[in-house]
């Protein structure tokens, strides 16, 4: 009996583990600014569950003044522009929250189905990691700022 049970617990165990979940689909931008650290990003998934993201950053900007700050947006926003046809989609091992890279442990995304947010984890060297709320947008513009 004693192993019937550990066979039922280690069935249901592994039924659970093998649920696949759905990724939500939609596109989403956000950013970050800090005298440390300034990111940009366009974030997109596909019905099918296909990732594209992409997130330029500028490392150590410093305290800006108005106009460097403006020109650094800039920057920051032609990159995202210029170079996001040439981001290729990927998969990622999701769980119904967390996106990883397939096999990978290091969380790369969180998402909350309650609230529908979605966050992008960045790493920065040995920095500890960076979580930048995301906003769903139906089509990406010009600015990636929203307006800032």
């Amino acid at each position: 009996m004693r192993r019937f049970a550990i066979l039922l617990i280690a069935g249901l165990v592994l039924a659970g583990c093998s649920k696949s979940h759905q990724a939500p689909s939609g596109r989403w931008i956000g950013h970050f600014e800090s005298p440390s650290v300034m990111v940009v990003a366009w974030l997109e998934i596909s019905p099918q569950g296909d990732v594209r993201v992409s997130a330029p950053d500028l490392l150590e900007p410093g305290e800006l003044n108005d106009e460097q700050r403006a020109v650094a947006h800039r920057r920051l926003a032609n990159e995202l522009y210029d170079g996001w046809g040439s981001v290729q989609p990927r998969r990622y091992d999701f769980d119904g929250h967390i996106f990883r890279k397939q096999g990978g442990v290091a969380p790369q995304m969180e998402w909350n189905p309650h609230t529908k947010q979605m966050k992008l984890v960045f790493y920065f060297g040995m920095q500890r990691s960076m979580h930048i709320a995301m906003t769903p947008v139906k089509e990406f513009t010009d600015d990636p700022w929203l307006g800032e």
